[in-house]
């Protein structure tokens, strides 16, 4: 999964795509409704392909996490990404079960889940199951030409 452009404003909801980029910061566009603001060097600025999830083992970034919750859900957006601490430390379960409950708070999952709805409405998880067919394509051709 490509996160590269997303980010999360401190103090602003949802998520951002960066546009473009200038001296004094970026331009972003809300992935909510499409509303371009700048985002100045002053803000508090986290790309999503640089943030993880804390399990007992090791750190587990985010774009390996989008995709798990993608196939626990079934294809589907979850449901209530604010439901109660203990329905959302179940759901994470599922997804990472050795992620740290000391350290990974119910306000973290809340967040995860509804920014996992925000890419979910904006179709960026059609890419986790495209390079399976690829995949097939470029086996079939190799077994071409090996009969030749």
């Amino acid at each position: 999964m490509n996160l590269e452009g997303i980010i999360a404003i401190a103090g602003k909801p949802g998520l951002y795509k960066i546009v473009s980029r200038s001296m004094k910061g970026l331009l972003v566009e809300s992935l909510i409704d499409g509303k371009r603001i700048p985002a100045l060097a002053t803000h508090k600025i986290s790309a999503l392909e640089d943030i993880s999830m804390y399990t007992y083992e090791e750190d587990v970034p985010l774009k390996e996490i989008f995709p798990k919750i993608y196939e626990v859900q079934g294809g589907k957006k979850v449901e209530n990404p604010k439901a109660s601490n203990e329905e959302l430390e179940g759901l994470f379960e599922k997804v990472l079960p050795d992620f740290d409950r000391e350290r990974v708070y119910a306000s973290d999952l809340k967040k995860l889940f509804a920014w996992y709805n925000l890419l979910h409405e904006n179709d960026y998880f059609e890419e986790v199951s495209a390079p399976t067919e690829d995949a097939e394509i470029i086996e079939e051709s190799d077994d071409t030409e090996d009969k030749k």
